[in-house]
């Protein structure tokens, strides 16, 4: 059975980092601390009294001042684990931990999963041909020296990568080696770990070139362990579940997420808000229990993007420059239909067209399908038609000869609203308010990805609430413009009220407008 050293850097929290390395060992795992030389002495000696009588405890032999980007987080880690290594002679895996992780499975959940693989878990993406590294720096982390902290000694950073840069003083990369990175949170079999305490032995050359790379804990084990291990033995990919923003910050996990993060196919997640004091204790307890069935989804990432995405959609309010003069002109009429079910409003268009002479189109900004006519090609992608929208409007109106137009958007799509809203021809925004009821729910869940088939029943049932929130959030952000020309119909209010309102709505006469709001099953699913 897989015994686990866990490899644990922290450099704050002395309480925390005692109560987690009692929590860790209290099953029979074991715990290597280094705890930051730049921390106070206070702090360290406090961490070492309290868990002198635990054997399953031992500590790194010295306390590197680490820094952000730097090889001291390389440096300590591998002190870490030749304390470890010595210390624990029954180990059979090395888990990199933080003071901010917390198990989000029991310990005998993750031994299990251990004994079912004989493998190692570390992210290995080719240096140069993945897309790991969004932005900054690639290539310029590996051929020039860096001797300053990019945080600490800022000026200094760029005033010595600037002069390499400027005199071409690259050097080369060792050229048995194949350079990979990913994330510094890995877990490794006690033969790799040796494998790889015995490569620094054999090649300090490859250590001095590390210890002048920029952020080496993301490349120094991704590329040793590459080079040591066959790849048949790894599977890319961390145990610790980690979120990111698109700015490049972690998500930090709150009281509310501890659901979420026990149905990630992860073992422990990072980071837990210091204020979630309840999760804290929920968690710590999880690592003990015995005999739990945990129901793994895996939707955490996809949710967060789904709901910030959901939340950054519609905050442009400035036209784009090439759209400045792009009016649809003051003669225009642009008849807008919001709706969140595609079908419903799609139902409505081909009333209007059938009962009408208006002009009327799907939802041209979501779907290559929209009953466009021929438009000499602009029409034949959304992208497209995104990039210039209100000429799109306007060539379309030339077409059809036609001063009219009904389109249709998606509630999500805000700016697009708001960007017709303030042009100079007349907007009119007919909101369709359509209910939401669980299986309805359930579909959509599945269609923009947070569940597949697989997914069990109960994971959907708890997505089904936030889903249903995100949903009546867009309606509100839309009625919160305060649309001069806003209108409303659903099927609470009937086909008499909901035709008075389409009248105004289209301004066509009552009898047209009775036709079109009697459309058989126009809000059915």
């Amino acid at each position: 059975m897989a015994k686990i050293a866990f490899i644990l850097l922290a450099h704050k929290d002395p309480k925390g980092v005692i109560a987690q390395a009692e929590r860790l060992t209290a099953v029979g795992d074991y715990v290597a601390i280094h705890y930051d030389g730049r921390s106070p002495r206070a702090e360290f000696d406090q961490i070492r009294t309290a868990l002198a009588p635990n054997s399953n405890v031992t500590f790194s032999g010295i306390r590197h001042k680490c820094g952000w980007g730097a090889w001291s987080l390389v440096a300590a880690t591998l002190d870490a684990v030749r304390a470890a290594v010595a210390a624990f002679p029954s180990a059979t895996h090395f888990y990199m931990l933080s003071g901010d992780c917390m198990p989000v499975k029991s310990a005998e959940f993750a031994r299990a999963f251990l004994d079912a693989e004989h493998v190692d878990y570390i992210e290995s993406f080719d240096f140069f041909s993945s897309d790991w590294i969004k932005t900054g720096m690639k290539e310029e982390r590996l051929i020039y020296r860096h001797w300053f902290n990019e945080r600490s000694q800022t000026r200094l950073f760029n005033a010595s990568y600037n002069l390499q840069k400027r005199f071409g003083l690259t050097r080369r990369i060792p050229e048995d080696l194949e350079m990979m990175i990913g994330s510094q949170w890995w877990c490794l079999r006690r033969l790799t770990i040796e494998k790889v305490l015995d490569f620094c032995r054999q090649r300090p050359d490859v250590l001095r070139f590390f210890a002048t790379t920029w952020i080496p804990d993301e490349t120094f084990f991704q590329t040793v362990v590459r080079h040591v291990v066959p790849r048949s033995e790894i599977r890319s990919r961390t145990l610790t579940c980690l979120i990111f923003t698109d700015y490049g910050m972690p998500v930090v996990f709150c009281n509310d997420h501890y659901d979420m993060l026990l149905a990630q196919n992860y073992l422990f997640a990072r980071k837990i808000s210091p204020e979630a004091l309840e999760m804290k204790e929920r968690l710590g307890a999880l690592w003990q229990a015995q005999g739990l069935n945990f129901a793994i989804s895996g939707e955490g990432k996809s949710l967060f993007r789904f709901l910030t995405g959901r939340g950054r959609v519609g905050r442009r309010f400035a036209p784009r420059f090439w759209e400045t003069e792009a009016s649809l002109g003051r003669e225009s009429r642009l008849f807008i239909i919001v709706a969140k079910k595609w079908h419903v409003a799609k139902r409505l268009t081909e009333a209007i067209r059938r009962h009408t002479d208006i002009p009327a189109v799907d939802y041209l900004f979501n779907e290559r399908d929209a009953r466009l006519p021929d438009l000499g090609g602009v029409e034949k992608t959304v992208a497209k038609r995104e990039r210039h929208r209100r000429a799109l409007i306007r060539l379309l109106m030339d077409e059809f000869e036609d001063h009219r137009l009904v389109i249709c958007v998606d509630p999500s799509a805000l700016d697009f609203v708001q960007d017709f809203v303030g042009d100079k021809g007349q907007t009119r925004i007919l909101f369709l308010d359509t209910g939401f009821d669980d299986d309805y729910l359930r579909g959509h869940v599945r269609r923009v990805g947070l569940a597949n088939p697989s997914t069990p029943p109960e994971v959907v049932e708890r997505l089904l609430p936030i889903v249903r929130s995100d949903l009546e959030h867009e309606a509100e952000r839309l009625r919160d413009i305060n649309i001069d020309q806003y209108f409303e119909i659903s099927e609470k209010t009937g086909p008499v009220r909901n035709a008075a309102v389409l009248a105004r709505f289209l301004e066509v006469d009552e009898e047209r407008a009775r036709s079109i709001a009697s459309t058989p099953h126009l809000f059915a699913d």
